[in-house]
Parts: structure tokens; C-alpha cells; sequence
């Protein structure tokens, strides 16, 4: 069962479980199917999350609010956050991590100096045990592998992320904690922390979570 977080009559929200595909492939289910038989009606996709991502994602339940929040995400009018885990000290604690992006080797993704495929990150972090950093993440353009290949670039690879140079763990430790937006006149605001990872279920990483949610930080700037 996927978990339900809300539901109104023009969206569900629910909580991604980590390595879950998105789309069905090699002969299984993907998120939309099984939740399409879960509840036993249509639902529609307008964005997505990586197979090793966990954490916050819509479905519209009609086609009107498909076509509304498709516009909200294509125009960067949802506000997103991530919170990802590092084992690597980055160059630098908070910032911008800005560039185009193209395809590198074996399905990643690498940062160039151009704005083909624009891509920008804001991120603050804050040291949460002995050699663990957290990372809360504000993607302002919404480019495959964005926040993974940020980190990266900043010396600090998600931890079980291997193929961007993560330490191996039980999971990759990235997962999309908050949404908000408007809709219909209604404004809708959400925080979800994760649900699995030993890592990510630390009472130093949600005391970390706590301040992050109660004092909001000051994002950097950068376009």
C-alpha cells in the first residue's frame, strides 16, 4: 500500500516509498498503477520523483486540476523542499548551486558552465552527527537528478547514491519533505519527514528537521 498523506477531490497526496518506480517497467507496477488499483480510479502524473527518492507526490484526480498543477510546477509556482544526507563535508555549507546540465556516463547527469538546461539549488546544511550532514534543499528548476547532481558538485554525494559517488547504505538518503501551492482559491502547505532509513530516523537528524521547520533559514540569493 502506498501511504496517503491527503486527499481532496481534485489531488491526491501520498508518501513515495524509496525504490519505487515511478512509471511500471520490467513487468511490475509503478507508482501510478498501484495506486490507480489501490483506489480504483484514474489518476494523472504532473511531476515525478527518482525510483530511489521517497517522500511527497501529487496525483490530480481529474483533468482540469491535472492541467492547473502542471502549469503551477512548469511555471516554479510550488514550493518544494528536500532533505537530503551526505557522509562528505561539502566546499560549502549554504549557497547556490547553479548551471546547465547534460547527460555524463551509465544514466547520470553533470553540471556544465552553459544554461542548456538550466538548472539552480539553493541549500542550507548543518552537521547533525559525527561525520553525517543534513542538507534542506530548495530546487528552484525542476532538471532530472537536480539535487543529486548539486551535491555532488559540492564534494558531497548523497549517502547511498552510488551512482554519483555516495557511500553505501540501506537507501539513497534523499526525500521531498514539503510541498506548497495554491489551487481553486485554496492554499496548501505540507511537511512530511521520512518514514524509512536508519539514517534518517536519527533523534539528531528530526531535532535538526524541528528547527528547519519552526525557523525557516534565509535562502541564499542567486538566479
Amino acid at each position: 500500500m502506498i501511504p496517503l498523506i491527503d486527499e481532496t477531490p481534485d489531488f491526491l497526496l501520498v508518501d513515495k516509498p524509496a525504490g519505487v518506480h515511478f512509471h511500471s517497467q520490467d513487468g511490475q507496477p509503478g507508482l501510478v498503477a498501484q495506486l490507480e488499483a489501490q483506489r480504483g480510479e484514474k489518476l494523472f502524473a504532473v511531476h515525478r520523483l527518482d525510483t530511489p527518492t521517497s517522500g511527497l507526490l501529487l496525483l490530480a484526480r481529474t483533468t482540469a486540476a491535472a492541467a492547473a498543477l502542471t502549469e503551477r510546477f512548469a511555471e516554479h509556482q510550488v514550493e518544494k523542499r528536500y532533505l537530503a544526507l551526505s557522509h562528505q563535508k561539502p566546499k560549502r555549507k549554504q549557497g547556490t548551486v547553479k548551471g546547465g546540465m547534460v547527460k555524463a556516463r551509465r544514466s547520470a547527469w553533470k553540471l556544465t558552465k552553459g544554461r542548456e538546461n538550466y538548472a539552480l539549488t539553493q541549500f542550507v546544511s548543518a552537521s547533525v552527527r559525527p561525520g553525517e550532514r543534513a542538507f534542506l534543499l530548495r530546487p528552484r528548476s525542476g532538471r532530472t537528478h537536480q539535487i543529486r547532481v548539486a551535491l555532488k558538485s559540492l564534494g558531497a554525494p548523497i549517502l547511498g547514491d552510488p551512482l554519483y559517488g555516495g557511500k553505501a547504505a540501506d537507501r539513497t538518503y534523499l526525500h521531498a519533505l514539503s510541498l506548497a501551492f495554491e489551487l481553486g482559491g485554496h492554499h496548501y502547505r505540507y511537511w512530511s519527514p521520512p518514514s524509512q532509513g536508519e539514517a534518517f530516523l536519527t533523534a539528531e537528524l528530526m531535532a535538526q528537521l524541528e528547527v528547519w521547520q519552526q525557523q525557516p533559514p534565509v535562502w541564499p540569493k542567486g538566479q
